[in-house]
């Protein structure tokens, strides 16, 4: 088969808004230069479109137009390396996803353990965030509520009081091993995040006692964390030296 036919034949194949390179078609196909310079073609006539230097996806059209790919297809060589889970997205797609803001953001946010300068990929800017624990499937979604509560002030098109009472209600959610979960998590997050962690378990009652008590002792008792909370949505945030 020749090399086009076989480029031709496994896009065909793939789902659209599939990001792929050139790499995806060297198992069979080791004319590197063959495969770059067919796929450039078909980049040409629309048949797929490049979403950046290298990367390119399968479209899918629309009557509003061309969709980008969705935002795990467009960084997911940045979350695994041999098959293993070393980043998450974060950020403003978390903050979407759970229902904390509206806005959409066209900067990809990924949670990891090293760390790099932020560069553009297509229309997107990727950016990183230090993530000191261990990351895999089941922490990533207790990993996002605490970037949430890290990062509170930062979170577009609402208050922190609203935040607040959004995160209450995703706390209320999660089971009491969650709980002490996310309460283990959160040792390696900045006493800020601490100290508002506790206090938002404490307003929804968490049975955890012990483990909110161990995040307690870990606050130095003069540090004071200035968020503008309302004793109307956080009640005990005096006792968390939140003002």
């Amino acid at each position: 088969m020749k090399t086009s036919d076989y480029i031709d034949d496994k896009i065909n194949k793939l789902p659209k808004g599939y990001v792929f390179t050139y790499m995806d078609f060297m198992n069979e196909v080791t004319r590197r230069e063959a495969i770059i310079k067919h796929l450039n073609r078909m980049a040409v006539s629309g048949k797929i479109n490049k979403l950046s230097k290298g990367k390119y996806f399968k479209p899918q059209e629309t009557v509003f137009g061309t969709l980008l790919p969705d935002q795990h297809q467009i960084v997911k060589d940045l979350l695994e390396e041999d098959d293993k889970i070393v980043g998450y997205i974060t950020g403003y797609s978390a903050y979407n996803a759970l229902g904390l803001t509206t806005q959409v953001s066209s900067i990809i946010q990924i949670g990891k353990r090293e760390i790099r300068p932020p560069f553009k990929r297509g229309r997107f800017k990727i950016s990183f965030i230090k993530q000191k624990n261990t990351i895999n499937k089941e922490n990533i979604p207790l990993l996002r509520l605490l970037d949430a509560i890290r990062y509170i002030k930062k979170i577009p098109d609402t208050t922190i009081a609203k935040s607040c009472i959004r995160l209450m209600a995703l706390l209320r959610k999660l089971k009491s091993s969650e709980h002490r979960k996310l309460i283990k998590l959160a040792f390696k997050y900045s006493p800020a995040t601490r100290a508002l962690l506790g206090a938002l378990l404490r307003e929804i009652n968490c049975k955890a006692e012990t483990e909110i008590r161990d995040l307690q002792d870990t606050l130095n008792p003069i540090t004071e964390y200035n968020l503008g909370i309302s004793e109307k949505v956080l009640s005990n945030a005096i006792y968390w030296n939140i003002k």
